[in-house]
């Protein structure tokens, strides 16, 4: 059975959509069988990966139950993506029947089993589409920056998952904190360094070993065929620390899979 994995934090800017390309990008390289879900209407995670967001059918389609899974997927490079835009963006509102914490979960039923790894990019808030990403996954990573506001809301995140996991989904794990735009340098870095420490031990889990480093190369490579930061600067210090972030990561307990459907 795949894993389902949803990169989080409510604030902005942190760099959720880019570890989440990086992420599926590299766990695609080692030969899984990767699917992407952009659950933010800015819908960036499907653009950084080659997918059409304006014309094809995205998550909002699935989600209001008029199509299916199978009719939404977009393959680019080897990865599966069913993308996002816009329309999303009412979805507080347009989502108000019974059961709409669900919707997400449903939908993709048809297909978990069918890969390796799914990623899910969420929007920079705690609204119905991060508790439908919650409801639908194995697994949580929360992503932040060294900055005293990245910290901040954390209580309130937690609170949500403990919600989301004593209701509608018992299993759901935080598997770390993953710390990006790293500079050991800084005194800041390293006092929220050791902030990030006590909040996971809160979260009854802990702060990856892996450290992303900022680089330039972040914010160019979605502009370039292929949308892939391993391509564009294989060598920048952003890309070693993803694939080591990605070796980490299918050593975790539980996320190991016994072998490979590509």
């Amino acid at each position: 059975m795949g894993k389902t994995i949803v990169i989080t934090n409510q604030k902005g800017g942190v760099g959720k959509t880019t570890t989440a390309s990086a992420l599926i990008t590299g766990l695609s390289m080692k030969g899984f069988k990767t699917l992407g879900i952009d659950l933010d209407p800015q819908g960036n995670f499907g653009f950084c990966l080659g997918a059409d967001t304006e014309t094809s059918p995205t998550i909002y389609d699935l989600m209001k139950g008029v199509k299916p899974a199978v009719d939404i997927i977009q393959t680019k490079n080897d990865i599966d993506i069913i993308p996002s835009n816009i329309l999303l963006s009412g979805a507080e509102l347009e989502f108000s029947m019974i059961g709409r914490e669900t919707l997400l979960k449903r939908g993709l039923a048809p297909v978990k089993d069918k890969y390796d790894y799914i990623i899910i990019d969420t929007p920079p808030a705690l609204n119905i589409l991060t508790v439908n990403a919650y409801t639908a996954t194995d697994a949580l990573i929360i992503l932040m920056i060294p900055e005293i506001l990245s910290l901040m809301g954390i209580s309130q995140l937690r609170e949500t998952v403990e919600l989301v996991k004593s209701i509608y989904n018992p299993r759901i794990e935080v598997l770390g904190i993953l710390l990006n735009k790293y500079d050991k340098r800084r005194i800041l870095t390293r006092d929220v360094e050791e902030m990030a420490g006590v909040i996971a031990k809160e979260l009854h889990t802990k702060v990856f070993k892996a450290k992303i480093r900022a680089s330039v190369a972040v914010a160019e490579f979605p502009a370039h065929e292929g949308g892939s930061l391993f391509k564009y600067a294989p060598r920048c210090n952003a890309a070693k620390d993803y694939l080591v972030f990605v070796n980490e990561l299918i050593a975790e307990k539980g996320m190991k899979l016994h072998g490979k459907k590509r």
